[in-house]
C-alpha cells in the first residue's frame, strides 16, 4: 500500500477513535443552544508574546530587505499565465442575482453555483455578492483541485461564501517569489472586480506566499481583510532539512528554517494593521516542524519609517487548544478537519480573527468538516497527500541551492554577478 494511503488511513483512524459524540451543527441549522457550548474562555494572544512561544531570530539581518513602502515590482509572468490561473466560483445564493460576467467576455452570464474557467473572474455589480471572496491558495506539491476541490470549495458554496482559487505552475513546488506574484495578480484582480476586500486561506505554502504578497506589495495590504493560515510555515519546516541535504525543489528549499525566503517574509513587520490573522495548527502536524514554533508569526513594530498603526490582530489556535487530545495531522488541518473548518469559518463571517471562543464544542465529536463526501474520502485524500511527502517524488525537479532573491526583494536591489538574479 502506498506511503501517502497509509498516513491517510491512520490519520482517519486516529481521528475516529478520537471522536465522540454529536456532530457539527451544519451551515444554516439552529445551534442547539447553550447547554451544547462550554463556558467561554479567552482566546490566546498572538504567538510570540505572553500566550505563544518565542520566534526564532532571523537569519538574514532586516536591513537586507526591501523597505515596507517601497512599491511591488512588475510582474514577470506572461499575463495569459496569470490570467489562467485564477479560476472562480459563484455559490448558489438565491439572494445574489445572476448578473455576474467573466472578465473579458462582456455579456456573459455566470449562474449562481457555476464556474467561472480560468481567465474569467466574476464581476458583482451592485446588489450582488454581500461578503468578501476567499481566495484558496494550496500547499506544496498539490494543485487547487487535489488540495480544495472536495473539501473547502464545496463547503464555501454551500455556506453561500464565493471563493476563487490561484495556482503557480509545476503544482507548487517551483520558486515561490515567483508563486507570490500569481497570489498578488489574483489578490488585484479579485478586488477589482468585485469591489471588496478579499479574504485569503491558505495551507501550509499557500498562507506564505500570501505573507510574501502582502510584504513586498504593499498596496495589497489594503485589498486583504483576512489571512486564514492553514498549518503555515512561518518560521520554515525541519521537515524540508532533510529533504535538501543534495538536491530538492526550489519551494523545499525556501521553507526550511533560517532561508533567505523566510527571513525575507518575516523582515521589518511581519504583519500589517487592518488585515485579521488567524493560524490554525496541530500539535501532531509532521510537516511543518517543530510545532508550535514552526507556525509563530512574529510581530514587531517595525521601524521608525513604518506605517504607524496598532499591531495586526492575531488569534494563534491549535486544534487541541479547543478539543484537548484531538488527533489531526497536516493534511487533516488543510483538507479536512471539523476543528480547523469552523476556526477557519468562525475568522471568515465575524470581523477580526477567529476566537475560539465562539466555536460549539459539538465540533470535537465531528468525524469530517461539512461537504466531505465519505464514500469518496480515501481517494480525495490520496490525491491531496502529496502535502505530507517531505522528500519529492523523483518527477519533481530539484535544484542545488535556495533560489537566489529577487531584486524586488532586497534593499539595495539586485546581488552582485553570480551571487543574486534580476
Amino acid at each position: 500500500m502506498p506511503r501517502r494511503l497509509l498516513l491517510v488511513l491512520a490519520a482517519v483512524l486516529a481521528a475516529g477513535l478520537a471522536a465522540a459524540g454529536p456532530v457539527l451543527v451544519p451551515a444554516g441549522r439552529s445551534d442547539p443552544g447553550p447547554a451544547a457550548r462550554p463556558a467561554a474562555t479567552p482566546a490566546p494572544g498572538p504567538p510570540g508574546g505572553p500566550a505563544g512561544p518565542p520566534a526564532r531570530e532571523p537569519a538574514y539581518p532586516d536591513a537586507l530587505f526591501a523597505p515596507l513602502d517601497r512599491p511591488g515590482p512588475a510582474f514577470s509572468a506572461p499575463p495569459a499565465a496569470l490570467a489562467a490561473s485564477l479560476t472562480c466560483a459563484v455559490p448558489p445564493n438565491p439572494a445574489v442575482p445572476p448578473n455576474l460576467a467573466p472578465a473579458g467576455r462582456p455579456g456573459a452570464v455566470v449562474r449562481p453555483g457555476g464556474v467561472v474557467q480560468p481567465g474569467g473572474v466574476a464581476v458583482v455589480r451592485p446588489g450582488g455578492i454581500g461578503r468578501s471572496t476567499v481566495l484558496l491558495l494550496a500547499d506544496t506539491g498539490v494543485g487547487t483541485a487535489a488540495s480544495f476541490g472536495w473539501n473547502y470549495q464545496p463547503a464555501l458554496t454551500a455556506t453561500g461564501i464565493p471563493w476563487c482559487a490561484s495556482d503557480a505552475p509545476g503544482a507548487n513546488n517551483g520558486d515561490i517569489q515567483t508563486r507570490a506574484e500569481y497570489v498578488a495578480y489574483a489578490l488585484r484582480e479579485v478586488r477589482n472586480r468585485t469591489g471588496r476586500r478579499v479574504a485569503v486561506v491558505g495551507h501550509g505554502q499557500g498562507a506564505l506566499a500570501a505573507r510574501m504578497a502582502l510584504r513586498f506589495w504593499p498596496d495589497l495590504r489594503d485589498d486583504v481583510s483576512d489571512l486564514v493560515a492553514l498549518a503555515p510555515p512561518n518560521q520554515g519546516t525541519a521537515a524540508f532539512d532533510a529533504s535538501c541535504a543534495r538536491a530538492c525543489p526550489p519551494a523545499y528549499w525556501q521553507q526550511r528554517p533560517g532561508s533567505m525566503l523566510i527571513s525575507a517574509v518575516n523582515s521589518r513587520q511581519a504583519g500589517f494593521p487592518g488585515v485579521d490573522y488567524t493560524i490554525i495548527t496541530s500539535a501532531m502536524d509532521e510537516v511543518v516542524t517543530p510545532q508550535p514554533v514552526a507556525s509563530t508569526l512574529p510581530f514587531s513594530p517595525g521601524p521608525p519609517s513604518a506605517p504607524a498603526g496598532p499591531p495586526a490582530p492575531v488569534s494563534a489556535v491549535a486544534v487541541q487548544d479547543v478539543c484537548p487530545g484531538y488527533v489531526a495531522d497536516h493534511l487533516g488541518v488543510g483538507g479536512y478537519d471539523a476543528v480547523a473548518w469552523a476556526l477557519a469559518l468562525d475568522a471568515l463571517t465575524h470581523p477580526g480573527p477567529a476566537v475560539p471562543a465562539r466555536l460549539n464544542r459539538a465540533v470535537c465529536g465531528a468525524k469530517f468538516m461539512p461537504s466531505i463526501d465519505g464514500e469518496r474520502f480515501l481517494d480525495d485524500a490520496a490525491r491531496a497527500a502529496a502535502v505530507l511527502d517531505a522528500m519529492p517524488p523523483p518527477s519533481v525537479p530539484t535544484v542545488g541551492v535556495e533560489p537566489a532573491p529577487r531584486c524586488w526583494v532586497l534593499a539595495q536591489g539586485c546581488l552582485r554577478r553570480g551571487t543574486g538574479s534580476a
